[in-house]
């Protein structure tokens, strides 16, 4: 009994190491089957990869090639020709050169273009040409001033001495009203009338009126000086003739009673300027000509002239006129006689 006990053991031990083995090749095998499974899948994985890079490389160097290409065709600095084609600006170029054209021919004409220019009936240019400022209720003042120094007799006389007297007017904002046709009527009866047609006529508009007061006067007549006057001022003719024609040799003249003074910023005061910002922290005005009466030269008429679309017009005309002349080269004259005061002693020029 012992004995085949003692001979089963070797038996049972045997049969337990042979179902070890079989059991740990089974997991061998198993792990062997999912290593190339993973394997397969990285390989799998490694060649897309590989062929997205070359197909990517192949775009690439597809891409440089054609812009090299196309580099090599274009030019390497554009035209004027190039630019204005890919803008489609061709019609512009046209205008552009029809501007230029005409501006050419306004020059060799003096800036002058679809006026024939006055003078004086001998000949010769005008000394002067005075434009008295006036609006539609100064009627009065008008009148007032046409039985004074502006009398039909002293138009004519002042004319033979080349200087030449007229109001100036713009017209309604309501065009052909009852402002415009009693302005014409009037004007067929004493002929003494410069109608600024283009021009608005309004107490806040006055610094454009200047600048077609003068681009219009500096076209219609050749003299040496253009004149601004309010319709409060009256003139003594013997010292303004004097005045001028001793300045008459002088070139880019600003003439007028020279001032400055403070620029209102508070709205509703007198003299309110809108942008006194642009003047400083001091808040002052440029060295400007008073407006009562301010005189320029011919050539800077023709520079109100050909600029007026750009230049700036503030709240007043008089500081208006000064901000113009201040990128020039101007002479300033300033002249006490043209101080105008209530007196008039020792003036060409009184307040009425």
């Amino acid at each position: 009994m012992r004995e085949s006990l003692d001979g089963g053991l070797p038996v049972v031990a045997k049969s337990s190491v042979k179902s070890e083995r079989r059991s740990k090749s089974k997991a061998t095998h198993s792990t062997s089957r999912s290593s190339l499974v993973l394997a397969f899948l990285s390989c799998l994985a490694w060649l897309y990869i590989a062929g997205r890079l070359w197909q990517d490389a192949e775009n690439r160097m597809l891409l440089w090639k054609l812009f090299m290409q196309n580099s090599a065709r274009q030019p390497k600095v554009l035209t004027m020709e190039d630019k204005l084609t890919v803008l489609g600006c061709k019609e512009m170029e046209r205008k552009i050169a029809e501007v230029e054209t005409e501006l050419t021919v306004a020059k060799s004409q003096g800036f002058l273009r679809n006026h024939s220019m006055k003078s004086d009936p001998s000949g010769q240019r005008l000394l002067a040409v005075v434009g008295v400022y006036t609006g539609f209720g100064g009627r009065l003042r008008r009148n007032v001033i046409r039985g004074s120094w502006m009398s039909k007799a002293n138009i004519e006389k002042y004319q033979e001495q080349g200087i030449v007297l007229r109001f100036v007017i713009g017209r309604s904002p309501n065009r052909g009203d009852s402002l415009d046709r009693n302005i014409d009527e009037e004007n067929r009866k004493m002929n003494d009338f410069l109608i600024l047609d283009r021009h608005e006529e309004a107490q806040e508009e006055l610094p454009k009126k200047t600048k077609f007061f003068f681009s219009m006067v500096v076209q219609m007549w050749d003299a040496d000086f253009y004149i601004k006057v309010n319709d409060n001022v009256d003139l003594e003719f013997g010292g303004l003739i004097a005045l001028l024609q001793s300045r008459r040799d002088q070139d880019s003249a600003y003439i007028g009673c020279m001032k400055s003074g403070e620029v209102v910023a508070e709205e509703g005061r007198p003299w309110y300027e809108p942008e006194w910002w642009k003047f400083g922290d001091q808040k002052s005005y440029f060295r400007h000509a008073a407006g009562s009466i301010l005189i320029i030269s011919k050539n800077l008429a023709e520079y109100i002239h050909v600029n007026s679309a750009y230049l700036k017009a503030y709240a007043h005309d008089d500081t208006s006129v000064g901000s113009w002349m201040i990128g020039l080269r101007v002479t300033y004259i300033d002249d006490s006689q043209l101080c105008c005061s209530y007196s008039g002693q020792d003036k060409v020029c009184s307040l009425a």
